[in-house]
């Protein structure tokens, strides 16, 4: 239960003091989900929201107590959606230039038996580290039974895998990075991240230990509708892999940074590089990969990006739809039942289908330059036509017009060059090469000639071009 006696679906907490509503059809249907995932799961209580562009739009609650319902302002254990908020820390020091995600940890952090895996390896569940620590059960015991960073490992074989190789969950490899946080900043890493993640985002009831109001957790046992309560213990070393308690009303202010960015806090294309597949997926159908402290997930024809969560007591997740402008999170206090990230991804699909996100409207550009104008239209790899086009912000997007997968977007540079931003061209540089009058000649991208017209000029296509031209054989 929790400490909270308000009713269900209360009005929506607001964010930044704004509220959208979504339409009573909508709030109807997302109310029937969790009133089910309340009843089916046999939770004691839980409490979700959806998130839409940056906004808590929605947010309900059911419990056991009728008449009685959590706030969005009541904590609950989040377990592992703690990895996200340390991924973030670790992306700010790397932003910094305090290390390298090539680094390998025992360079910042030595003595452990993890000093050869890299930062990135680790971030990613790659390292190739054992997915628990040894001893008991560490969710469910005092972090004073681990108090040292070389209880969290096995001196031997804490290695289960080739580092770098494939995607193998392990919880003390985010206590780990959460070490490597505090040795370079000097304090503790829950103070680190109350003051540079946190109180930026004014998510001021999210804390280490649990602050009233907050549930508590409960296991609902498999064949009777009674119910035992779970300690509710400090893991002291282990916190980083899932100490944190959150509300909804802060896990929707992450939700609206982990869609957005916030420059005082971690930028929107460091956020981006978090949510790409660092390793490939295990499953041929590619239905779930992890980036760098964010899960991956296809749900109902969507990608979501964000994390699940458990820690005895408690369930939770939180997904974002980038292409929907929505994300939905889910907060429960039972060990198992209500389901809260397969929950959380439901929502989201509920209010996209009931109001598919509007797009916005077109506009022309504010500006124009007219060298950039001249560039656009058709241009030929060889003989395979490509259209570019100019975007705001002076960024060219390269598509082929066969539907092929090489097109790619352009962002400009100082040097007059462009780099590419996505697909097969990521990270390539694009120049217009010009003529001695000054017009555009090609284009070279990678070394990937663009001219014109297909094969020509001659002068400009790698090999030659036969004299004879185009024929008819």
């Amino acid at each position: 239960m929790t400490s909270d006696d308000q009713t269900a679906d209360q009005p929506a907490v607001q964010l930044d003091d704004q509220l959208d509503e979504l339409l009573p059809a909508t709030r109807r249907a997302l109310l029937h989900r969790i009133a089910v995932a309340q009843r089916e799961g046999r939770t004691p209580s839980l409490v979700a929201g959806v998130v839409r562009d940056g906004r808590l739009v929605w947010s309900g609650a059911r419990s056991m107590v009728d008449g009685h319902a959590p706030t969005p302002d009541v904590q609950y254990r989040i377990g592992s959606l703690t990895k996200t908020f340390v991924a973030v820390l670790v992306l700010r020091l790397r932003d910094e230039g305090r290390l390298g995600l090539d680094d390998p940890l025992g360079r910042h952090l030595p003595g452990t038996a993890a000093d050869g895996v890299t930062i990135a390896q680790l971030l990613a569940h790659s390292a190739g580290l054992a997915a628990e620590t040894p001893g008991p059960w560490w969710e469910r015991t005092e972090g004073t039974l681990r108090p040292e960073l070389a209880d969290l490992l096995e001196p031997e074989g804490s290695l289960k895998h080739p580092a770098g190789r494939r995607h193998h969950y392990s919880n003390p490899g985010y206590a780990l990075l959460g070490a490597l946080v505090e040795e370079l900043r000097g304090e503790p890493w829950g103070e680190v991240l109350r003051r540079e993640v946190l109180a930026p985002l004014r998510m001021d009831r999210t804390t280490l230990l649990p602050r009233h109001p907050h549930a508590g957790g409960f296991a609902v046992h498999p064949w009777a509708d009674v119910m035992l309560p779970e300690p509710l213990t400090d893991t002291g070393r282990m916190g980083p892999a899932g100490q944190l308690w959150s509300t909804g009303a802060d896990l929707a202010r992450w939700a609206a940074f982990l869609a957005g960015g916030n420059d005082k806090v971690l930028g929107a294309e460091s956020l981006a590089e978090m949510r790409r597949p660092a390793v490939g997926p295990d499953d041929a159908a590619w239905t779930s990969c992890y980036g760098f402290g964010l899960q991956l997930r296809r749900e109902g024809g969507r990608l979501l990006y964000g994390h699940s969560g458990s820690m005895p007591g408690f369930t939770a997740g939180l997904w974002v739809s980038e292409d929907d402008g929505l994300a939905g999170f889910a907060l429960s206090n039972a060990t198992s039942g209500a389901n809260a990230p397969q929950l959380a991804a439901q929502l989201i699909s509920i209010t996209a289908e009931h109001e598919p996100r509007l797009p916005e409207p077109w506009r022309p550009l504010p500006d124009v330059d007219d060298e950039l104008l001249a560039l656009t239209g058709p241009w030929y790899w060889g003989a395979a036509p490509h259209l570019l086009r100019l975007k705001a912000d002076r960024v060219l997007e390269l598509t082929e017009l066969t539907g092929g997968r090489r097109g790619s977007r352009f962002r400009p540079r100082p040097d007059g060059t462009w780099i590419g931003l996505d697909n097969y061209h990521a990270g390539e540089t694009l120049r217009v090469v010009r003529r001695a009058d000054g017009t555009a000649g090609h284009l070279d991208v990678g070394s990937f000639v663009y001219t014109r017209e297909p094969y020509g000029p001659a002068e400009a296509v790698p090999g030659g071009v036969d004299p004879q031209g185009w024929q008819a054989f």
